[in-house]
């Protein structure tokens, strides 16, 4: 499958006019990913010539000495993260404050954000115990499937 300049302009309006937030076509060799989400990660073209142990004697030993550009650091504690796509919210209402902030104590069923999705808001509550030591999503993002929202110190 290939598909022209046009096509792909097409394809690139209905999707920025359409409430869809990205899309993806995967066909053979062919592989288009479209995405209207701020923090996208470039993607290297699937086809490209195997090398041989041969061909580059060094690869190994470049490749354990670079970080993959991907891979997050592991951060101590347990995040809280979204058991859903939505938008989260992480104060009750836009004049309320922020249900936590960082230092605060929480504990576990203790409601920590709220995502709206379809126009239906669901109370996001906490599975663990202990100080709030990092925010990672903004008020009001769009956040994803198993988003981490908080990170927790466990007391």
């Amino acid at each position: 499958m290939s598909l022209t300049i046009e096509e792909i302009r097409n394809l690139m309006n209905d999707l920025e006019n359409s409430s869809l937030r990205e899309f993806q076509i995967l066909d053979g060799d062919f592989s288009l990913h479209l995405s209207k989400n701020e923090n996208v990660a470039t993607v290297s073209p699937i086809s490209s010539p195997a090398v041989t142990p041969t061909m580059a004697p060094n690869v190994t030993s470049e490749v354990a000495s670079t970080e993959h550009p991907l891979a997050k650091p592991v951060k101590p504690g347990k995040e809280i993260v979204a058991p859903m796509v939505g938008t989260v919210y992480l104060q009750p209402k836009p004049d309320a404050p922020m249900f936590k902030s960082v230092g605060d104590k929480v504990s576990v069923g203790e409601t920590v954000a709220v995502i709206e999705a379809m126009k239906l808001m669901t109370e996001i509550h906490s599975e663990v115990s202990g100080t709030i030591s990092e925010i990672l999503v903004e008020n009001e993002e769009v956040v994803d499937y198993n988003k981490p929202l908080y990170l927790v110190t466990e007391d």
